[in-house]
């Protein structure tokens, strides 16, 4: 698999068919974040579990959440990251997008992926956009998933070994 996540010339039907050589049928509802997202984690976090920590940043701007974009050699990107130990990803986080217009601007932007998918839309938080507005200081955040770095420190390979109580039980 040799191909640049960010090459807008990439085709929906290319993706497609790059996901299906690596994983075989996938979904016809995927869009092109979720093609993107059925490689990392079937293809790329695998592939990675022998190298240590990894950082995976510079991630389309489609994918951005909350994340400012900023510009990488050119490109376009989502100023976030996600890191990984042995192939399990443990953290994430972003530079705050603090311009209200442009966080705006992204919310309108998933409004519209999401109704040419047909999925259900998000309202966007009006107590968010206020504190945007207001002027909140530039910022970034990390999510750090505690069970999942027990689960590291435990050496065991699923979530459910070291919490009280998984998706099965609750």
């Amino acid at each position: 698999m040799n191909f640049d996540p960010l090459d807008s010339g990439i085709s929906l039907s290319q993706l497609t068919d790059i996901a299906a050589a690596h994983v075989g049928p996938v979904p016809d509802q995927l869009g092109r974040d979720g093609l993107l997202d059925l490689l990392m984690s079937h293809c790329i976090e695998p592939a990675i579990r022998d190298w240590g920590v990894v950082f995976v940043t510079d991630f389309p701007v489609s994918q951005a959440a909350l994340a400012r974009h900023i510009t990488v050699a050119g490109e376009a990107v989502a100023a976030r990251f996600e890191c990984y130990a042995g192939g399990h990803e443990l953290a994430n986080g972003y530079w705050e997008q603090v311009d209200v217009a442009l966080l705006m601007a992204q919310f309108a932007a998933d409004r519209e992926s999401r109704a040419a998918r047909g999925l259900p839309a998000r309202d966007e938080d009006p107590r968010l956009l206020a504190a945007q507005d207001a002027g909140l200081p530039s910022c970034a955040g990390v999510a750090l998933g505690v069970d999942r770095l027990l689960a590291l420190q435990q050496g065991v390979e699923s979530l459910a070994e070291v919490i009280s109580f998984d998706w099965s039980r609750a």
